[in-house]
């Protein structure tokens, strides 16, 4: 998780999706963060004058959004678990939440719980990987990641009384600078379950430099990504 929070903050990931939201929201008011993780996208979406509140069940990720120049209340458990008022809040916004693909119709049920307005997903909507950090720069024949993209898999596991009221989507750039590629090569390869005799992890250190760019901090690692979001309303 901390490796794919530090790539958002070098990402446009927040500049190309936060002005989505607020066309669609104009007035955030009180809001929830589901998994917030890093916190880049509730914190450029909250009123600084207004409650905000985030659910994230990882203590590195806890540690980070505590450091935040405005941080959030914290709410250490997941969704399943977390003591959150009904109707406290006006927004509920899950950002590359897994239960919005696992368990979209409960999930939702749940973020609806929460708010007394709005309910905000956003989604992967390109085709290409989506769980393993920095597989987007890799073959299919080596991540074997369902290429399905994400929204298509919401949307398939919704009721059709559960559909979206507004679907939009962003174009943005995941780039992720990394000071060392054998650490990334070694990281990718020990994720993807090759043996220490692999001969592919050789080429992944390979493959991945012919995919950076240098710069005095490290190797940039880009890779083009889709978001949709999607809004309900209370009801």
């Amino acid at each position: 998780m901390a490796l794919y929070a530090s790539a958002i903050d070098t990402s446009d990931y927040v500049a190309q999706v936060a002005p989505l939201v607020r066309r669609s929201v104009p007035e955030i008011g009180d809001l929830l963060d589901v998994g917030a993780g890093g916190g880049q996208l509730g914190h450029a979406l909250h009123d600084p004058t207004r409650r905000w509140a985030a659910i994230e069940p990882s203590p590195s990720m806890r540690v980070r959004l505590s450091a935040l120049d405005h941080p959030p209340q914290l709410v250490a458990a997941g969704w399943h678990e977390a003591g959150v008022p009904a109707e406290r809040h006006d927004t509920v916004l899950a950002a590359t939440m897994p239960a919005t693909m696992d368990e979209p119709e409960a999930f939702l049920a749940r973020c609806r719980s929460w708010t007394r307005r709005t309910v905000v997903w956003v989604v992967p909507a390109h085709a290409g990987p989506r769980g393993l950090c920095f597989a987007g720069c890799l073959p299919l024949e080596w991540h074997g990641e369902d290429e399905t993209p994400g929204v298509d898999i919401v949307l398939r596991g919704l009721s059709p009384s559960s559909m979206p009221r507004d679907v939009s989507f962003a174009d943005w750039t995941f780039t992720g600078i990394v000071p060392d590629l054998d650490e990334l090569a070694t990281y990718l390869a020990d994720r993807l379950g090759w043996s220490v005799a692999d001969d592919r992890r050789a080429r992944m250190r390979t493959h991945l430099a012919r995919k950076a760019k240098r710069e005095a901090a490290g190797f940039r690692l880009e890779i083009p990504r889709k978001s949709a979001v999607l809004v309900w309303g209370k009801s």
